[in-house]
């Protein structure tokens, strides 16, 4: 099928009108993308600003509820199925937490093995086991150079917890894990969260990097990327001011003290439109 995960090019982006709606409002509405494959896709929007819903709703894991969309050739919201299987899932707070006690090398071997067994073919299945082998090792060591994620500079190598991981490390291995499936198009949420300048350069040059290697990225951030890395922007906090009941329920946003509160219930909707999905 067109879109197989084979990793040699990233999936064209469209949407045009594109909305949802969920308990509280509208998470986004309105929202356009044109962007070819191969190309990098910054959502910029404040906290609650439906943001990680957008995401959701582009890569097939949320039902969008007015406009259109497409990813490659299939369409948005007809189907969502086939969407979800030729993209991937970085780190998404609420969907694709990673667990603290597992260390680096359960976390890869854990998503190899769900990736032979659901996300190959029966003729992938059905080879020796040698080979199937050969073939886990290669994604997730091509998985790992195209991340940044070098095994040896960690505090214990391959047995290093999550936990004892720093925050652009635990990106990149969230990036890696998702890589291990050869997405055409890689979603990430939160890229800048709690880093620094010079972390943040390096968590977009990454993102550019793996853009220019062919897999489409769509990553939501506080704050665009650098003009040089020529990524798309998309906005999600232009809203109208009548609709007071918004998906995030911010209504109280101008306070400073409520952001961590708006993240929460962003998070917690996204979760829950997404298992639905």
């Amino acid at each position: 099928m067109d879109g197989s995960n084979d990793g040699t090019r990233g999936a064209a982006v469209t949407a045009r009108g594109f909305g949802l709606k969920g308990p509280r409002g509208w998470a986004f509405r309105e929202v356009g993308v044109e962007a070819g494959p191969g190309s990098l896709i910054a959502i910029q929007g404040a906290s609650g600003s439906g943001r990680t819903c957008l995401l959701l709703a582009l890569t097939g894991r949320m039902r969008p509820t007015e406009g259109e969309a497409s990813v490659g050739r299939f369409r948005l919201p007809k189907q969502l199925a086939a969407v979800r299987r030729i993209s991937a899932l970085g780190p998404v707070p609420g969907v694709t937490d990673l667990d603290p006690a597992l260390t680096v090398a359960e976390h890869l071997h854990e998503r190899a093995l769900l990736e032979r067994r659901f996300g190959g073919s029966l003729r992938t299945l059905l080879r020796p086991r040698a080979e199937r082998a050969n073939e886990a090792r290669l994604r997730i060591d091509t998985a790992l150079a195209t991340a940044g994620l070098d095994m040896e500079a960690l505090p214990k190598g391959r047995r290093t917890s999550v936990r004892d991981l720093e925050r652009l490390e635990v990106l990149r291995l969230s990036i890696a894990l998702a890589l291990i499936g050869r997405p055409r198009l890689l979603g990430v949420d939160d890229v800048d969260l709690k880093l620094s300048d010079a972390e943040r350069r390096e968590a977009w040059a990454l993102l550019k990097s793996i853009a220019d290697s062919g897999t489409t990225v769509v990553a939501v951030c506080d704050e665009a990327p650098d003009e040089s890395l020529d990524a798309i922007a998309v906005h999600t906090d232009k809203r109208d001011s009548s609709d007071s009941d918004d998906f995030s329920d911010t209504s109280d946003s101008g306070n400073s003290s409520d952001t961590s509160n708006d993240d929460d219930k962003e998070t917690a909707d996204a979760l829950a439109e997404a298992r639905r999905a």
